[in-house]
């Protein structure tokens, strides 16, 4: 590596540095800092910035060029952009922009130092899936492994969030540690001190990162699997009377038993994560052969116990953590007021859901009540949720948990869940693949209202196709097949393709007997 002469006896070293960050991750101070760097250094350079796609949030490509001084006086050329193949130091702040970096060939085996932080924020394409629409972080990770000459990866994110900071000055700390410029740490600590903004906690997200770039083991990208012990310390004092309980199944099981438990206690009370686990305890004799199965129903039963609905709704929306967040996104400063509205619009039938079982049957068998209630529904409602009026409103909704137990949607949806379950139980007796794709079938079933009803339609017509294939050979795969089609458009037209293709029609699985009203306990 060249390194800067006082004398101008060595040939002189571009630099070129390629950013990648989003919107508030602090990539324009990055460029800045690295600028007022080179130049304190007796160094030439130059930033420039190509705006990005809104979709990720103003992703933007910093690019920094930077060459020792000629010494005659001449002033060099600098480019303007970045050249693929021409790039010594790529830094990402995310993990998909090192992906971007990949795609666009600025990252080089022969050339390329590639710093990028290993955390994801999941791009609108990813949001909007219909299933699990995430792009696999763990091949990300393998592609910059084997594309880089050297890869510096870590959750820069989330050292930055301890510290106080922004991911830009973990990376900045990640640059001082790799080696590529020609400049000693004091250096770079030097230009954070002489920007003057945030210094002590950028300086400790700096020295965090540099430790933490130290030469070792490259970042795995994986979580390690938690112990059965370190994942029972997760439930708690408050939740530690279940820890037996969940002792009981097998260890492989422990970590999403946990998690489950969590979930629904928060969603409900303890009582209700009790019955979860009554609930699979009583399956444990018919599954017992078949621990991966039990594990897969038990992730399905805890997400489908936690269904979406009006109360769950205002609960999400009235957390302390929410209005964090909100805050910390919006980046709200001191003497700032924040207003945060929200657009709710119910249909009757959710309306009905939350009421008590027969009062809400009354309703949709009602077209007086439907035609009294409809006027006060309108077009919607917007609340202002962080008002007092609209935060209490809000409250009264979130405050109907206890009576959730008593509703018609809590009924509906318990009659569901035990169909499905009977159906995985008996498919595993003589075709367990089967039974665990049926098991994971349950992910089609998600969101709130227009949504969640289509994901329903799908899931009655993938149950009905499982008694179907409940004989055949490549069961498990086909049923697979269907269920990929029902996340692949919410109209459901390549389900109907890809049932077409295996000779079998959603008429023809309702003509069995097998209607959507009788799977799905709607």
């Amino acid at each position: 590596m060249s390194t800067l002469a006082s004398n101008g006896a060595s040939a002189p070293r571009l630099y070129r540095i390629a950013i990648l960050a989003m919107g508030g991750e602090g990539g324009g101070v990055l460029a800045d800092w690295l600028v007022h760097l080179a130049e304190a250094h007796g160094f030439v350079a130059q930033t420039t910035s190509v705006p990005g796609v809104a979709q990720r949030t103003g992703a933007t490509i910093y690019y920094v060029e930077c060459v020792a001084a000629d010494p005659r006086g001449r002033h060099p050329v600098l480019s303007l952009m970045p050249v693929p193949g021409e790039v010594d130091l790529v830094v990402a702040s995310e993990l998909m922009e090192a992906g971007r970096a990949l795609q666009r060939g600025l990252v080089t085996p022969q050339l390329t130092t590639l710093i990028a932080s290993t955390h994801r924020v999941y791009a609108m394409t990813e949001k909007i899936a219909l299933g699990d629409g995430r792009v696999d972080a763990d091949a990300l990770l393998q592609a910059c492994r084997r594309q880089a000459r050297q890869f510096i990866g870590a959750d820069f994110a989330r050292l930055a969030e301890d510290k106080g900071s922004v991911v830009g000055a973990c990376l900045f700390g990640a640059i001082a540690a790799s080696g590529v410029l020609p400049f000693v740490k004091a250096q770079f600590e030097s230009a954070v001190r002489d920007s003057g903004v945030g210094v002590a906690s950028s300086l400790a997200a700096f020295e965090a990162a540099y430790q933490q770039a130290q030469p070792g083991p490259a970042a795995q990208g994986t979580v390690p699997a938690l112990s059965p012990e370190a994942a029972l310390a997760k439930l708690g004092p408050r939740l530690q009377p279940l820890a037996a309980q969940v002792r009981q199944f097998p260890a492989s099981a422990i970590a999403t038993l946990v998690e489950g438990v969590l979930k629904l206690a928060d969603y409900q009370d303890e009582a209700y994560a009790a019955d979860y686990l009554q609930r699979l305890s009583g399956l444990r004799p018919q599954l017992s052969p078949h621990e991966e199965l039990l594990e897969s129903l038990a992730r399905g039963l805890a997400l489908w116990m936690s269904y979406e609905d009006i109360v769950r709704v205002a609960d999400l929306k009235i957390r302390a953590t929410r209005f964090r967040k909100v805050a910390q996104e919006v980046r709200l400063e001191q003497g700032q007021m924040l207003e945060i509205r929200e657009y709710l619009h119910p249909r009757i039938e959710e309306i009905a859901d939350s009421l008590p079982a027969g009062l809400g049957r009354f309703l949709l068998r009602s077209r007086l009540a439907q035609a009294l209630l409809r006027p006060l529904l309108g077009e919607g409602k917007v609340l202002e949720s962080s008002s007092l009026r609209g935060f209490l409103q809000l409250y009264l909704l979130a405050a109907a948990r206890p009576l959730r137990r008593g509703s018609l949607r809590f009924a509906h949806e318990s009659q569901a869940m035990q169909g499905w379950i009977d159906t995985v139980c008996m498919l595993a007796r003589d075709n367990p693949a089967l039974a665990h794709a049926l098991a994971d079938a349950q992910r089609l079933i998600k969101g709130y209202s227009d949504t969640q009803q289509r994901g329903r339609a799908h899931f009655a017509i993938v149950l009905a196709a499982a008694g179907a294939l409940r004989a055949a050979p490549d069961g498990a795969h086909r049923l697979r097949t269907l269920m990929q089609a029902a996340l692949a458009d919410e109209e459901g037209t390549a389900l109907g393709q890809a049932l077409a293709a295996q000779g079998l029609t959603a008429q023809g699985l309702t003509a069995q007997g097998l209607t959507g009203q009788e799977l799905t306990g709607s």
